[in-house]
């Protein structure tokens, strides 16, 4: 029939189609074997590198947190010098923040120091080591902005230290630290005279934390306040 013919007649140009498209391909990969054989070989040790260096931190991650160990508990009954320094068989926060820099404990110990040292009155020392550590963790993360408005109060910038406060409420979007700082916050502003900005952070913490500590007892706040604005 005529339609067995039309498929008859279709063969062999599809097969020679397909032929020259292997052919093509065939060409262009002896033409470019050698290009393709270092790219993939480069593919290959790229991986095995990031493997390689995966295995590597993991096991300084490990050596650091053996070191932290000890620091920690100095940090937790206010051995601050030892904490940042060691004691000759451990390394303190300053040198695990140093020799570690690229793991998860070596970030954490820039935390500590910064802790340490606003605790022992080495204001610009602790912001700086606070604003070197990474923020992985939310509620690690407000604390370190949180303490670095508590070093900017303490040098007697008031409106930086406020804004650290704001600023750690909002990344930690959480009923226990973020009342915490509004608290902070708006105790500066109702100390300096600006009452309506203490008020607007006391009514957040009413209206979105009524259930944390700070929220339990604003009402108290708020009436104060309401008092003072003219």
């Amino acid at each position: 029939t005529s339609m067995a013919k039309n498929k008859k007649d279709e063969n062999p140009s599809t097969i020679s189609s397909v032929e020259e498209t292997l052919t093509r391909t065939e060409q262009y990969l002896e033409e470019n074997y050698k290009t393709l054989l270092i790219g993939l070989g480069a593919i290959v040790i790229l991986v095995g590198l990031g493997w390689l260096a995966r295995i590597y931190l993991n096991k300084r991650n490990d050596e650091a947190q053996s070191q932290m160990y000890q620091a920690e508990k100095y940090l937790e009954i206010d051995s601050l010098k030892l904490a940042l320094n060691g004691d000759g068989n451990y390394l303190g926060f300053l040198d695990i923040a140093k020799d570690y820099k690229f793991t998860n404990s070596g970030n954490l110990a820039r935390y500590c120091a910064g802790i340490c040292y606003l605790h022992l009155g080495n204001y610009n020392e602790a912001i700086d080591f606070l604003n070197k550590y990474s923020k992985k963790d939310k509620v690690i993360g407000s604390l370190a902005i949180g303490a670095t408005g508590d070093a900017y109060v303490e040098l007697g910038n008031l409106d930086k230290g406020v804004s650290k406060y704001i600023e750690a409420a909002d990344y930690a979007k959480n009923s226990f630290n973020s009342p915490i700082f509004m608290m902070k916050a708006a105790e500066i502003y109702e100390s300096t005279g600006k009452y309506q900005e203490a008020l607007n952070l006391y009514e957040i913490i009413q209206n979105k934390y009524p259930e944390s500590t700070e929220g339990t007892t604003i009402e108290k706040n708020i009436a104060r306040v309401k008092l003072l604005i003219k």
